[in-house]
């Protein structure tokens, strides 16, 4: 039973590692100014929203899920946070503004994950329906709350944490292995986490087997929803804003970064670290692209492409392992 629990590709090659140094190399050479501190730091601040959000998308398609909404959530905790913190509506001073727009943007985040999970698994509903509406309508309700405009005004000491250092470590660093030591944790030490492999494995045998399947999955979407209000943190406090459209662009980074980090299509299968090379590849390409100038446009096709490649392995590897099962 408890190998049915763990799940997983079994012993993971280190090809992502060598693709990712490649790509750096390469990246180097061929990117002007890639190789500078100042784009290294570019880099890491880039890196790990991207990675708190895709740490989230992990458990939900572990669980064979999909979270659309993940956008939109971090719109509306950057609108909500932003409210709660502005000089211009905030009924708290400085040190209790930050406090408690931060509580609100995670609460706010793990509401909508629970909209989520309840609609996946009281109402039956597909997650990829669910949360694509989801996504619709909390955008929409960030636009039309804001009447598209941003909030300003935030306490200095928020927006000034994406470039506040501890111990020689900017802070946002702490913030992202915090997440990322806690996601490991309740992926591979904990009951919780055998529960979200079998669901992603097998629901239904999973459900004979004792797993609270409505529970774990209200909690994975809870989860997702947290880790998105994690990223809006990191968002709105580095642009010093708080914005109905933040974020809007980078679903296709956080799909792509956990399905080039080898999490199956098809449940079951997933690593918290292989996300974290997936979401640095994405960044490295991302940011790479850009240095060369390439349009928006190009960026989009050559991403699609990178992800679909990536979809194409990971379905082909599936089958594989069933042929030979």
């Amino acid at each position: 039973m408890k190998s049915f629990f763990k799940g997983g590709y079994g012993k993971s090659s280190n090809i992502l590692i060598y693709v990712c140094l490649i790509y750096y190399v390469l990246a180097s050479l061929l990117a002007p100014g890639f190789f500078t501190m100042n784009n290294s730091w570019n880099i890491l601040y880039n890196l790990l929203p991207l990675l708190v959000v895709a740490i989230g998308q992990t458990y939900v398609m572990i669980t064979a899920g999909i979270d659309l909404s993940v956008t939109s959530i971090i719109a509306v905790c950057s609108i909500a946070g932003g409210y709660v913190m502005s000089s211009d509506t905030s009924i708290f001073s400085d040190p209790e503004s930050i406090f408690f727009g931060i509580l609100t943007m995670l609460l706010v985040g793990m509401v909508i994950g629970m909209v989520n999970g309840i609609s996946v698994t009281k109402f039956g509903m597909p997650a990829f329906m669910v949360t694509l509406t989801t996504m619709m309508l909390f955008s929409g309700f960030a636009i039309w709350c804001t009447q598209s405009q941003n909030i300003y005004n935030l306490p200095e000491p928020f927006v000034n944490m994406s470039y506040s250092f501890f111990l020689g470590i900017p802070v946002p660093v702490f913030i992202g292995v915090f997440v990322l030591v806690l996601a490991y944790f309740l992926l591979n030490k904990t009951l919780f986490g055998e529960w979200i492999y079998a669901i992603g494995l097998n629901c239904e045998v999973a459900k004979i087997s004792g797993v609270k399947v409505h529970r774990t999955l209200i909690l994975v979407y809870m989860f997702s929803g947290f880790c998105a209000a994690v990223g809006a943190i990191f968002y709105t406090a580095r642009l010093e804003t708080g914005s109905p459209v933040m974020g809007q662009n980078i679903l296709l980074d956080v799909i792509g970064a956990v399905v080039i980090g080898g999490t199956s299509l098809f449940g079951g299968k997933g690593k918290i670290i292989w996300t974290f090379f997936g979401a640095l590849f994405m960044t490295l390409l991302d940011n790479s692209l850009n240095l060369i100038g390439l349009s928006f446009f190009l960026i989009m096709i050559v991403k699609g492409a990178v992800i679909l490649a990536a979809a194409m392995l990971n379905t082909l590897k599936e089958k594989s392992l069933k042929t030979t099962a």
